[in-house]
């Protein structure tokens, strides 16, 4: 006689009937979980990130009217532009001019709702409290060199378009404290083995931990360490790579 084949435990069974159950419940609302803990909830940009908080993030940044929504939360002086191509491989869509965000901005300047909805992430989770911590003084306003431009990386003839060009792009020189001091990434960032870790100056490490900071909600952060021409600024964006230096 041929032995029978081997039977499923019924136990797993149940499980995988459990855990569809719940994810039915879930998702249509049978059962209840804070917003905070539950998947298909919208993001919220107040509350504290969590393990769900990177899969809501880039939920709404890919979709038009979520990252919207999601914006609308920041507070931010930002108008809708009208989506439009200013030549090969340049243009933006569902873009924004903003002209402040949580703080002062000086220029207004024009930026992709998911690079918008990233630069309120790290205002909101990174900016102020590092400030605080290292300088004792919030941040009223963010010194830019702009966004949108359309050209290639580093301004070369031929290459690869930037993300500058499709508005998913900002740099950022530095800061002006409440009290008043200025922080410039060119003049504090201190490399040039002024010390690492605690020995760094308070200026240095406010920029180092908003430099690490971004890194949570841009896929690019580039900077000081990272090569010559971003000496004198932070290049924030969101793009095809994951690089934070």
């Amino acid at each position: 006689m041929k032995p029978s084949a081997p039977r499923r435990p019924l136990s797993g069974l149940l499980f995988l009937l459990l855990v569809a159950f719940a994810g039915w419940a879930l998702w249509s609302g049978a059962l209840r979980l804070p917003d905070a803990w539950n998947p298909w909830a919208p993001l919220r940009l107040d509350d504290a990130p969590n393990a769900l908080t990177r899969y809501k993030f880039q939920r709404a940044s890919a979709d038009r009217r979520l990252c919207r929504e999601a914006l609308a939360q920041a507070g931010m002086d930002a108008v809708a532009l009208d989506d439009r191509e200013t030549g090969p491989g340049c243009g933006f869509d569902n873009a924004f001019r903003i002209a402040r965000t949580s703080v002062a901005v000086g220029e207004a300047f024009a930026l992709s709702c998911r690079a918008a909805l990233s630069l309120a992430m790290w205002e909101r989770h990174a900016l102020q409290q590092a400030a605080l911590h290292h300088l004792g003084s919030p941040v009223a306003r963010i010194e830019h060199f702009g966004s949108y431009n359309c050209r290639n990386l580093y301004g070369r003839e031929g290459g690869r378009r930037s993300q500058h060009a499709s508005a998913d792009a900002l740099d950022i020189a530095g800061f002006v404290l409440e009290d008043g001091r200025r922080i410039r990434v060119l003049g504090d960032w201190a490399s040039d083995g002024t010390g690492e870790g605690a020995d760094l100056p308070a200026e240095a490490a406010f920029l180092r931990e908003l430099r690490d900071g971004a890194c949570d909600w841009f896929d690019v952060v580039l900077g000081p360490d990272y090569n010559a021409a971003h000496a004198d600024h932070f290049h924030l964006d969101r793009g095809r790579a994951r690089i934070c230096r």
